[in-house]
């Protein structure tokens, strides 16, 4: 049976910024927009608990019901990602700290370290505090538990209390001072430790530190992530039936999203695509300028499907880029149609909701540039006429659903800490690897399921790539021994331990595939391997050796692709023209239909529809059908 769930608009509200006199009129001005779900309260701790143990609770009942009233169903945020300032006094060492050395202070947000206990039983008892009071309210149909977790580079903290809880998670993650020495390979320059207590931070230190102790805090970093979360969703859980949402970001993979998303309902992200084009994605000058007014054709796709993964198939967008933001180092007013276009993309691509940020464009403070459905004056700015019309299209198509792709790309946290921990190219990370495997795919026509990497089953895809992973979990191995179709593993996959080291056998060691890397080398920007037949490496590069068939070369007879029947090895990183190349011929010994797209047209499909999303800044034909730019057409399959 197909997924359908309805689909709807939202806007981000904040009441406590308003005269209250003029409330009522901006839910009935919502509600004419078509909007159905108001976000608020995620930023409002000041407010309703101005001094410790000093509640008001009122103005919040008050505006509620006001939204409720209107029709509009209410999201209500916890305030935890804006401790008020006596939070500060009552837990001086609360406050995170940065690589450096130096405390993270007040006077923006998401001023606190996740390790601090006593910070958070202050967020248990403000949690607690809503839920038993709203947990039945009838207009509260759902919950968003603090916002954006690790903005501002905030999920690592080296602080004293993470510097205890590091020792302690230590620990009881290896049981003895031996064995950790031994996994970490503590005897190479005589670091080895004969006590937990002896265990410092990986900062500070007069070269690099030990990856394995860096991986090491990175793990355990994510791990209070998923506690301070869960704390939050538990007392939730007792009180309301409502489901729980976090918003996640842009390349923000400094914490396990999969481990977060455990305790929750739903995943939901918050899309700025203008702002991520040019903060965000290492995007060339020349993508930069032609998508300018767009953002790249392929980054909302990307994090859309990555999220409704996390959410294990439940996605919303808890923001929506309206018009210009504020904290990009140059923010452009999107191209006429773009929110629109991104509303939609965002449901052709399972979305449940998509919530524009915000209402009001506020007039003071730092997002005073930050641009609203409405003007600070309350007169409508461009992005309501486009929501408007979005709500009026839902009329037509409201349910949501997306349909099982036939290709599959694996995505792993861990992974990008590792290659963060020891890149070995000063341009080699995680996230650019995969995103590329993406964006190749992408160009191809495909739509695309990315999957955890301890998926333990493979069954209905065709195709999956696998690159990058640096360890293989148990049930993606087995996973790999009874696919039936074409895996394309590597570069650098399953090539060290989970505590980082090289393992033996060498890797990268995988099922029914006789292929060892005996050397691997980083290219420069300048240096390149060119491959047989066209296209090239770029970044990365391994020597390969062992028995498996070599199913494609390098221009001087090298390995560039090792193979067993489905299962294939990649030496390098491919660029663009490879990396077509290679999708093309699979998709082909699979029976995949491709597509040849026109440069900025995307296309997705769903159970029932076909969606194409012209990103290109000029008009584009396809199929019999000609999109203006920044236009979206659908048509049944």
């Amino acid at each position: 049976m197909p997924d359908t769930r309805k689909r709807e608009l939202g806007v981000c509200y904040y009441p406590e910024h308003w005269p209250e006199d003029g409330w009522i009129d901006d839910a009935r001005r919502m509600a004419e927009a078509g909007l159905s779900w108001v976000r608020i309260g995620e930023f409002a701790w000041s407010r309703l608990e101005p001094q410790p143990g000093q509640l008001d609770f009122a103005w919040l009942d008050r505006a509620i019901e006001t939204l409720g009233q209107a029709g509009l169903k209410v999201i209500l945020g916890t305030p935890t990602a804006t401790p008020p300032r006596w939070m500060l006094t009552k837990h001086p060492d609360m406050l995170a700290v940065d690589e450096n050395g130096h405390p993270r202070g007040f006077g923006s947000r998401r001023h606190y370290c996740f390790s601090h206990d006593g910070y958070l039983e202050d967020c248990r008892c403000i949690v607690t505090l809503l839920a038993e009071r709203y947990g039945s309210n009838p207009h509260v149909v759902a919950w968003q538990t603090d916002n954006e977790y690790g903005c501002h580079d905030t999920a690592i903290s080296y602080s004293d209390a993470a510097r205890r809880g590091f020792q302690d998670w230590c620990a009881q993650t290896y049981q003895s001072p031996d064995a950790l020495n031994r996994a970490w390979g503590n005897v190479f320059w005589s670091m080895e430790y004969t006590d937990f207590s002896e265990i410092e931070l990986p900062n500070l230190t007069v070269t690099q530190p030990n990856p394995s102790h860096v991986l090491a805090f990175r793990r355990y970093s994510s791990d209070q992530v998923v506690r301070f979360n869960r704390a939050q969703a538990e007392i939730l859980r007792r009180h309301s039936q409502a489901p729980l949402i976090h918003n996640y970001m842009c390349r923000v993979l400094s914490f396990d999203h999969f481990d977060v998303a455990a305790d929750l309902d739903i995943a939901s992200w918050d899309s700025y695509p203008l702002g991520y084009l040019l903060d965000r994605l290492d995007a060339s000058e020349d993508d930069q300028e032609r998508y300018l007014r767009q953002g790249h054709p392929d980054a909302q796709a990307f994090h859309h499907d990555l999220y409704r993964s996390v959410g294990q198939g439940r996605l919303w967008v808890m923001e929506q880029q309206p018009g210009p933001v504020n904290w990009a180092g140059w923010n452009l007013a999107p191209l006429d149609g773009m929110p629109r276009l991104w509303a939609w993309e965002a449901f052709a691509h399972g979305a449940e909701a998509v919530c524009y940020f915000r209402w009001r464009q506020a007039p003071f403070a730092q997002e005073q540039m930050h641009a609203g459905l409405l003007r600070p004056d309350g007169k409508d700015a461009p992005a309501i006429g486009e929501a408007a019309e979005v709500a009026r299209e839902l009329v037509e198509m409201p349910d949501a659903g997306t349909a099982k792709a036939q290709v599959a790309l694996v995505f792993d946290y861990p992974s990008s800490w590792a290659w963060d921990a020891l890149p070995q190219g000063a341009d080699f990370t995680y996230f650019g690897l995969v995103f590329d495997t993406y964006k190749a795919l992408r160009r191809a026509g495909l739509s695309v399921d990315i999957l955890p990497s301890d998926v333990g089953t493979l069954e209905g895809y065709k195709l999956v790539f696998v690159p990058g992973l640096l360890a293989l979990s148990n049930p993606l191995e087995k996973a790999l021994k009874t696919f039936s179709g074409t895996a394309v593993l590597g570069p650098r996959t399953n090539s060290k331990t989970e505590d980082f080291t090289i393992p033996t056998p060498m890797p990268p060691n995988l099922p029914s595939l006789d292929c060892t890397v005996a050397r691997v080398e980083s290219l420069p920007p300048f240096s390149t391997v060119p491959l047989e037949n066209g296209g090239e490496f770029i970044r990365w590069f391994e020597d390969l050796e062992g028995s498996a068939d070599v199913s494609k070369k390098t221009d001087d007879g090298r390995p560039a692709m090792m193979s067993s029947g489905k299962m294939h090895y990649l030496a390098g990183w491919p660029d663009e023209k490879a990396f077509d190349a290679l999708v093309t011929d699979f998709c082909k010994s699979e029976g995949i239909a491709t597509l040849v797209l026109p440069e900025g047209l995307r296309v997705r499909d769903t159970d029932t529809h076909r969606f194409m999303f012209n990103y290109a800044p000029e008009p584009v034909t396809f199929d019999g059908v000609t999109l203006e730019p920044a236009a979206v057409h659908w048509q049944p399959i």
